[in-house]
């Protein structure tokens, strides 16, 4: 099912206002397992829309549209896709007291440019707005479905969330599930994935990167909820037992959200030292509800002096082998594991660039080391990416680490 999203407006054009209708409409979209194939912007030109309703209505089975459905002359959507399915447009006297409704109890004046928000195409259907004076309106025609939704976003929003969502998915059945990994590149797990050739006519698995961590996303459609169900259940099966290793959680939960359940439910305490990450990990797993309960501390120990001081790192050691090895790594996990009452201590030192002090250590060198009563470990890393990417993909390791270590 191809899906087209329209949006319409000269200030969009023209680059005077951001287009996140077409963010949020896409992202939704996926999430019902809806392929959204192409993006159009237009101006607010008869002609030139015209054109682009044409095209979209040849190639998509759903299009949507945002904008143009004010009561101003430039506001024409509904005009122009009539023209293009040859429908005559009527008032809705229905819509039209609802209009003089909404100016009445907002003590607004109501112009007469107004009652052409009440105007529809025949055979159509509103959509309603209840924080705005233009509904939007839902169209079939040759199985297609047309669905025009105002420009602004609070208002769009709010209808395709009420409204759109149960219009897409009549007269067939989508379901998702969404299988979280950390630990594997999505150019692996693509690659493992086309080996194990898994879509059908109904489902498809498709990879979604997020800044560490990799989402698996199943979709399927069907009239029948029992295909539905059953396609699932198995290709779900096959992904567990593949990517076993690589799998913290499902329909897109937090990697901390995780960590800090985990650690609760096995009453273990944790600690951090952090250098390269500045704070970053304490940062995630403070966002969680209840982590005060086994997260006891972190220390930010970025420069050589506070590793001395603070947790115990030997000048010598920063002097022979540097602040970024794996033999300062482990005195920091070492020194915060020994001075505090932690189950698990966890340090992190590295390299994020762009500039640095040593010919002979990459930008993306890092090191983590963890340290419990009975293990002890220390972890070498070569991340790519500038220093943002790098102190990013540092944290979803060590969470990653962390998480490992519980389980």
């Amino acid at each position: 099912m191809v899906c087209e999203i329209i949006t319409i407006g000269t200030e969009i054009i023209m680059g005077n206002t951001l287009n996140t209708n077409n963010f949020f409409l896409s992202k939704k979209l996926a999430e019902l397992g809806i392929e959204v194939y192409f993006h159009t912007s237009v101006d607010d030109n008869p002609k030139r829309l015209k054109s682009v309703i044409k095209t979209a209505f040849n190639r998509s089975d759903i299009i949507i549209t945002t904008g143009g459905l004010g009561p101003t002359k430039d506001d024409m959507t509904k005009e122009v896709i009539s023209k293009v399915l040859d429908l005559d447009m009527q008032l809705d006297k229905d819509m039209e007291l609802n209009i003089k409704n909404m100016f009445v109890n907002g003590n607004w004046t109501m112009s007469d440019n107004n009652q052409k928000q009440a105007f529809k195409p025949i055979g159509s259907t509103f959509i309603k707005n209840v924080i705005g004076t233009a509904p939007g309106i839902y169209i079939e025609r040759d199985n297609k479905k047309i669905i025009l939704l105002p420009g602004p976003p609070r208002e769009m929003k709010l209808m395709f969330e009420n409204s759109v969502i149960d219009l897409i998915k009549a007269n067939f059945n989508i379901a998702t599930t969404s299988i979280n990994t950390v630990g594997i590149g999505e150019s692996e797990l693509e690659s493992r994935l086309n080996k194990l050739d898994l879509d059908t006519k109904n489902t498809s698995v498709l990879t979604f990167a997020k800044e560490g961590t990799v989402e698996i996303k199943i979709i399927s459609k069907n009239k029948d909820k029992n295909i539905i169900k059953n396609e699932i259940k198995n290709i779900k099966q096959i992904l567990e037992k593949e990517f076993q290793d690589f799998i913290y959680g499902y329909d897109n939960v937090n990697l901390e959200d995780i960590i800090i359940n985990l650690l609760i439910e096995k009453k273990i305490i944790l600690g951090l030292c952090e250098s390269i990450t500045g704070g970053m990990i304490s940062g995630k797993l403070t966002q969680v509800p209840g982590a005060s309960k086994v997260f006891d501390r972190s220390i930010v120990t970025y420069s050589s002096s506070s590793k001395i001081e603070e947790l115990g790192v030997k000048k010598e050691t920063l002097m022979q082998y540097g602040s970024v090895s794996k033999e300062t790594a482990y005195e920091m996990a070492k020194g915060l594991f020994e001075r505090n009452n932690l189950d698990i201590a966890l340090s992190i030192t590295g390299l994020a660039g762009p500039g640095h002090d040593s010919s002979t250590k990459p930008i993306g060198l890092v090191y983590i080391c963890i340290i419990t009563k009975n293990f002890e470990k220390t972890f070498k890393y070569n991340f790519n990416g500038n220093r943002a990417l790098i102190r990013k993909r540092s944290t979803i390791k060590a969470l990653d680490e962390i998480r490992k270590i519980i389980k």
